[in-house]
């Protein structure tokens, strides 16, 4: 039987910089950022609340139209996978770095705050998206009835 393993990564953050894209020799777009994400927990000895910020390297290929919006402080959804390689520094000396490799990015936020479009999937995956809203009649439109709670039940009830 062949052996099953999985390398996925989530991440939810802010962006710390601005995303920065290169072109390999063959032209292929490689945009880079980073990820803050935070962890909070409270210390046992103390009882005083502690905050930890992890930061994360990621590569999005051929994201050359998304790099306009991943600005600094922007809040992301990032899915990928990690990899690590190595490269030599300027001083001949092996690096090894392990970093995020991007499948899917989402802007998150409100509108105002995104910039841009909501989602940015590198491979769409069958997913249905809808169209962009079209504006309001400018006609005044009748003002609806509140809502009715008859018929509702607690089964109705999500929680």
């Amino acid at each position: 039987m062949a052996s099953r393993s999985v390398n996925k990564v989530t991440l939810i953050g802010h962006l710390g910089r601005d995303a920065e894209t290169a072109y390999t020799a063959s032209q292929t777009a490689v945009t880079k950022f980073s990820v803050a994400t935070n962890r909070r927990w409270k210390d046992q000895q103390s009882g005083e609340w502690k905050e930890e910020t992890n930061w994360t390297n990621c590569v999005l290929w051929r994201g050359e139209n998304v790099a306009p919006y991943l600005t600094k402080g922007k809040q992301i959804y990032v899915e990928g996978r990690l990899q690590t390689r190595s490269y030599d520094d300027k001083d001949g000396k092996k690096v090894w770095t392990t970093e995020v490799v991007a499948e899917d990015v989402i802007l998150l936020g409100g509108r105002g705050e995104g910039g841009g479009p909501d989602e940015m999937s590198q491979e769409p995956r069958g997913e249905t998206r809808s169209a962009p809203r079209s504006r309001q009649a400018a006609a005044p439109a009748a003002r609806p009835a509140p809502p009715s709670n008859e018929g509702i039940g607690d089964d109705d009830v999500p929680f």
